[in-house]
């Protein structure tokens, strides 16, 4: 048994809850994922593995995971909850590229050494950060500036056959 297994089942067991094969294949789907997945994602993973898994108890063993500490909900502002490794993983942040939704995960010891020192000017004792930055990534801006480039080509196409109609 992992380690990360061994914890899973002694928080079940705290909640008066039984080890059942559908929460050991979750767990292991999502341990074996390093994706940041929602809900859905994972209910898809599980139910190639056993169709009989309902959506409901992928749910609720999420929620399970979350309450153990194996799991992190973090939010992207796109409106779903999505899901990370939490258990011995060092703390990150995310930038999210607004138009193709790819994920960038970093750490930045500048930034949490800012954030502690406004915790402690504030007199505030932080339990939990998130730090999102919303922008486009370098491959989407390569791809809006071709675009650019062709719609200005094309634009200046039709004012040339427009030129010469007259």
């Amino acid at each position: 048994m992992t380690e990360e297994q061994e914890v899973f089942l002694q928080h079940i067991q705290k909640k008066g809850l039984k080890r059942t094969a559908q929460r050991d294949l979750i767990l292991d789907m999502f341990l074996r994922t390093e994706e940041h997945l929602s809900s859905e994602d994972l209910y898809r993973l599980v139910q190639k593995q056993d169709p009989t898994i309902g959506q409901t108890t992928v749910y609720r063993t999420l929620k399970l995971l979350t309450e153990a500490g194996l799991a992190r909900e973090v939010r992207f502002g796109d409106g779903v909850t999505h899901y990370e490794h939490n258990y011995k993983h060092q703390h990150h942040d995310h930038m999210i590229c607004s138009e193709c939704g790819r994920i960038i995960e970093f750490f930045s010891a500048e930034l949490e050494a800012i954030q502690d020192a406004m915790a402690a000017k504030h007199r505030f004792q932080v339990t939990q950060h998130l730090l999102r930055i919303i922008g486009i990534c370098a491959e989407c801006r390569r791809a809006l500036r071709e675009a650019d480039k062709a719609q200005a080509l094309v634009g200046t196409g039709a004012k040339q056959t427009s030129a010469r109609a007259r």
